[in-house]
């Protein structure tokens, strides 16, 4: 189905989301219509966060609005959708847009698979309507299914488009790019360098995937990683449950934008209890790029001012691989909380794979190496 056609017949003119590969053709054609428009499309940092905003939108103009999210997402939904938008509390009305990941019986990867499994059920007990949009579905399909939907949001409930796998298409060409020079797969190989045998906690999509593929290349064991294939934005969180158990340790975290944005509140849990054994990487190319490059807002904040006013004792940015190696290098023997934010460009090898290794035998490499 082409995505012109799915807007059309949604005919709303308000989207909030967070991106997804399922939904790049939805996003691209967002991106080429809109860009980023307050009054017409808005990245937000979570899907949460994207529900409450178009719950606002609804509340200022009685239209409404559409939020967009990978099957993922719904999990940060939940509260909103059932304190706030239910026709037992406010009857907000909206109309969801969900990429399915994992569905049972297509090939994919770890974190989608449980996920998958429950992507309608979950909508289904949250008392969203929905209706699932495939390669077969037709255009009148989907115009049936919203002429239903129209009476469900007229009750102020909620409504869902569940999309499987190449649904939607988009023949237009969107192209993100940054100014910054600094590729991460090689940001990765210097940390990579000065951490040692320190344990990493690394966060989800490529950034995990290149520190495996850099473990490879080294001959290293993947034992001093914990790669955190799903959970977005908790990376941090996890390696601060690491650091507090094992003072002994110097714990590194690798982390992206898209990710410190999601779960911001992340940042000032550390700068409370500043371990002295924490060194946060956030590697910053403002965009969602393992779903397609889609922008961030972190090209417009401040993560090193954020940072400080958390409570992290030390915070610094850097744009140069001279600069990253001295910091790096300071941050280890400066035995307290610091954070290394490191401006990258977008954009990954094509031929850049996957861990070979399952998501279990993660977990038990890394703890056996913990207790060591």
């Amino acid at each position: 189905m082409k995505v012109e056609k799915l807007v059309e017949i949604i005919g709303s003119d308000f989207y909030s989301g967070v991106p997804d590969s399922q939904l790049k053709a939805l996003c691209n054609y967002l991106m080429a219509t809109y860009g980023i428009d307050p009054l017409h499309h808005v990245i937000a940092a979570n899907e949460g966060n994207c529900t409450a905003l178009a719950a606002g939108y609804h509340l200022a103009t009685g239209k409404v609005p559409v939020v967009y999210m990978q099957n993922s997402g719904e999990g940060n939904i939940i509260n909103p959708v059932a304190s706030l938008l239910n026709d037992k509390v406010y009857a907000i009305p909206m109309v969801f847009i969900v990429g399915w990941r994992g569905e049972p019986g297509i090939h994919d990867e770890p974190q989608h698979i449980y996920q998958g499994e429950v992507t309608v059920k979950l909508l289904e007990d949250m008392d969203i309507t929905t209706f699932i949009i495939g390669k077969d579905t037709t255009d009148e399909d989907v115009l049936v299914a919203m002429n239903g939907f129209r009476e469900v949001l007229a009750q102020g409930k909620d409504v869902a488009f569940v999309i499987r796998k190449g649904a939607l298409s988009f023949d237009g060409k969107v192209e993100y790019k940054n100014d910054n020079t600094m590729m991460r797969e090689e940001i990765i190989q210097h940390i990579v360098k000065a951490s040692g045998e320190d344990p990493i906690v690394s966060t989800t999509g490529k950034a995990s995937r290149e520190l495996f593929e850099t473990r490879v290349a080294n001959g290293q064991s993947h034992k001093y990683d914990f790669l955190t294939v799903g959970s977005m934005g908790h990376s941090s969180s996890i390696a601060l449950g690491v650091a507090i158990n094992k003072p002994d340790m110097r714990i590194w975290c690798v982390d992206g934008d898209g990710a410190v944005l999601m779960h911001m509140g992340s940042m000032a849990l550390l700068g409370a209890n500043k371990p002295s054994n924490f060194i946060h990487v956030v590697i910053n190319n403002s965009a969602h790029e393992t779903v397609g490059g889609m922008p961030t807002v972190a090209g417009s904040i401040d993560i090193v001012a954020i940072a400080k006013a958390c409570g992290y004792p030390y915070a610094v940015s850097v744009d140069t691989f001279a600069a990253l190696d001295t910091e790096l290098e300071a941050a280890k023997s400066r035995h307290e909380l610091s954070l290394i934010e490191v401006k990258c460009s977008i954009g990954a090898r094509d031929d850049l794979g996957r861990p070979t290794t399952t998501a279990l035998e993660n977990k038990e490499n890394f703890m056996a190496y913990l207790m060591s």
